[in-house]
């Protein structure tokens, strides 16, 4: 096992990753505040994980509340939450009740904003079970449900107390949703970490293969940059927002298109070409790394290019976006490989034009 810290002060946490770390009540029981816990989890997960954690905590002890979810991104949405409001009400669960998020990013996500609203907040922890989640979303506080106008437009920060990132639940990982996974982690290499991005390149089919070691080396690493990047900007006013690379243009079509027709991960891959393209445009990446953005992203079996949605479309749906201040759209761009910046003055004939431009 290794472990890493997001530094936030009384609020630092752990994130612990290694193999057979679910079954470790030990983890678990120093963070809770009293022996309950709510384990949200959705339809999928729950019946490889669900009775194993419960297992293993009510082993030690610890009295278990169930919820279980429909699974998809189309169900991160109010009547999900007060799902898990009700279960919690019902079993009357206090504020010292510790909810566990047991599931990818859309439970990580709900679970995390409904101990955020929950009796004004509980204590919650992750055990992130996709790749994407471990890598990306389980780290960092950020949580929320959908709205029909915007991804991610009603939630809170919320630091959870304990993140566990349990390689071993990558195996029952189907293999479109490791994929979409491995391009949160090439969007940490973008942004952060030129040298990073080039292992990923030359280290490409080991993951796509579940080399164990090149997955740990993908993981650690990807959440050590997030880690860094949360501890000096908790709520992004300014740093964090670098790891929306791509993310801009992503929730834009994951919105046009429905929630749930793309992976999050599928999205962020055709959003991250797009905001190369502006790069390029802007004078900042050579055609020669676009190029090599895009074809890390085809060869990891990811969209490079948004299907059925107009440019206008595309531009009504990020006029919402959630970075935009004093009513500009701000995109995360690349300087170069490894190094991201804010722009929020990117002229509107150029953000057209990276829309406009046909699928190669």
């Amino acid at each position: 096992m290794r472990t890493l810290s997001v530094a936030l002060g009384e609020r630092t946490y752990a994130v612990h990753v290694g193999s057979g770390l679910i079954d470790r009540a030990d983890l678990v029981l120093p963070v809770l505040e009293r022996k309950k816990v709510g384990i949200v989890t959705n339809t999928t997960v729950a019946p490889l994980f669900l009775e194993r954690v419960a297992m293993a905590l009510a082993t030690a002890g610890v009295e278990i509340v169930r919820v279980v979810l429909a699974d998809g991104e189309e169900h991160k949405d109010w009547a999900s939450l007060n799902a898990v409001f009700d279960a919690l009400i019902e079993q009357r669960c206090g504020r010292d009740t510790t909810l566990v998020a047991l599931g990818g990013g859309v439970i990580g996500d709900l679970a995390g904003f409904a101990a955020a609203t929950y009796q004004r907040g509980v204590p919650y922890i992750q055990i992130p079970t996709t790749l994407l989640a471990q890598v990306d979303s389980s780290v960092g506080g950020k949580t929320a449900i959908n709205h029909r106008l915007g991804k991610n437009m009603i939630g809170a920060f919320h630091q959870p107390r304990l993140v566990i990132a349990d390689m071993d639940t990558l195996k029952t990982l189907p293999e479109r949703e490791l994929r979409a996974g491995l391009a949160e982690v090439i969007k940490h290499g973008l942004i952060r970490d030129a040298e990073f991005f080039a292992w990923l390149e030359g280290n490409l089919d080991r993951l796509l293969a579940r080399d164990a070691d090149a997955l740990g080396h993908a993981v650690l690493r990807s959440i050590a940059i997030k880690a860094e990047v949360v501890s000096r900007d908790e709520r992004e006013r300014g740093e964090r927002a670098l790891l929306n690379f791509g993310h801009t243009f992503g929730h834009a079509i994951e919105t046009g298109l429905g929630y749930g027709v793309w992976l999050h991960g599928e999205a962020v891959a055709a959003g991250m070409v797009m905001a190369a393209d502006l790069s390029h445009r802007l004078g900042y990446l050579s055609q020669g790394d676009t190029g090599r953005i895009r074809a890390i992203l085809q060869r990891a079996g990811l969209p490079t290019a948004a299907q059925g949605l107009t440019p206008e479309r595309m531009q009504q749906l990020m006029s919402v976006d959630k970075k935009s201040k004093e009513g500009r759209v701000r995109f995360v761009v690349l300087e170069r490989l490894g190094a991201a910046l804010v722009r929020a003055d990117v002229p509107a004939g150029i953000v057209s034009q990276t829309l406009s431009k046909p699928s190669p």
